[in-house]
């Protein structure tokens, strides 16, 4: 079969599309990849060798200028009427999107031409842009077994599925803690300026001294963070990426980061304990650190109570009842299947 997956602009979007798409790829189905040029760079490097790329000219509507809300509308408008042209002369057998407004054109078109068409939603609210594309689609597919927003008339066309991610976090599944009193700190592609402001102090007050953490931030904070631990001696190795976040997710006792979708399933297939802090703007990511907070892996804690003197207080606890951790550990683990179960239904 031909089938055309859809993407967004964030690597939210991206992996999670990039690791079915190669799943569909070694069953042997031809493969094309849309996204917007904000990922054109990450979807080349990720997507099957034989597989093809296509850009698609989208923008977010939250703009909050009416100007630039025109402006994105018009944008998905034109790459809409472009891929409906495509699709007449070269039609997919199936369109799986991944979210994003990105995706939208895509699903669209599909529906204009009575391709069978699968949504995914990365988060545990629904997007503005999955929700949208629902009136359009065949199925939507869940990270979470639990989404709010999801339109009461759609809802059996719903199935809980999980999040994909990528091979090396399924190889660290249900990896052994090690007990090496390791902290990852990691706020995202761009850091999180709550985490460089309270964590460093906290760790310092904490009565465990051998403690090591690996924090990652923005570029411009590296320096700054790097002097604070050497300063206060304590062992830190500070950067703006991670190039093996699976591994080094796996190496560590507890992490303390946002909340985004992919982070809380890649904490959920290795099974890790985890302090999550929601960004305060985004009601996805507070949605997504509830969910994982129910399971008993972790606290959700909103960013205005997120205070030296609570993460201190909740280190201390943690670091001085390592079963405590396990136990954690143990409840945060959930069997990761969704690459294959997004390709049968796919397929099915």
């Amino acid at each position: 079969m031909k089938i055309w997956i859809a993407t967004g602009g964030t690597g939210g979007h991206v992996f999670p599309a990039l690791a079915v798409a190669s799943e569909l790829y070694e069953r042997g189905h031809k493969i094309t990849v849309s996204c917007d040029g904000r990922v054109k760079k990450m979807v080349a490097d990720g997507i099957p060798n034989s597989a093809r790329r296509v850009h698609i000219w989208a923008a977010g509507v939250g703009a909050k200028s009416r100007i630039k809300q025109i402006w994105a509308l018009f944008k998905i408008g034109v790459s809409a009427v472009a891929l409906i042209m495509r699709f007449a002369f070269n039609r997919p057998d199936r369109l799986v999107a991944f979210g994003g407004y990105a995706s939208v054109p895509a699903v669209f078109a599909a529906h204009v031409w009575h391709i069978p068409t699968y949504l995914h939603e990365q988060n545990a609210a629904i997007g503005r842009a999955n929700r949208f594309s629902m009136r359009w689609v065949k199925t939507l597919m869940t990270s979470f077994k639990t989404v709010s927003g999801i339109p009461q008339n759609t809802l059996t066309r719903v199935i809980y599925t999980g999040l994909p991610v990528r091979k090396d976090f399924m190889d660290l599944a249900a990896a052994p803690m090690k007990h090496d009193s390791k902290i990852l700190v990691t706020g995202g592609s761009l850091g999180a300026t709550v985490l460089d402001d309270v964590v460093p102090n906290a760790i310092l007050a904490m009565k465990n001294k051998k403690i090591f953490v690996t924090h990652q931030t923005r570029p411009e904070n590296v320096k700054k963070l790097q002097k604070f631990y050497a300063d206060n001696k304590i062992h830190a190795n500070v950067v703006s990426f991670i190039r093996d976040m699976a591994t080094t997710i796996a190496d560590s006792d507890l992490i303390i980061g946002r909340s985004g979708a992919s982070t809380v399933i890649e904490l959920e297939t290795i099974g890790r304990p985890a302090i999550l802090v929601p960004l305060a703007i985004n009601p996805d990511q507070a949605a997504n650190a509830a969910n994982f907070e129910k399971t008993g892996g972790g606290f959700s804690i909103p960013q205005d109570k997120f205070t030296q003197k609570w993460l201190t207080a909740t280190l201390n606890d943690l670091f001085d009842n390592p079963s405590r951790l396990d136990k954690m550990a143990q409840k945060a683990y959930v069997e990761n299947h969704a690459v294959k179960m997004i390709a049968d239904v796919v397929c099915g």
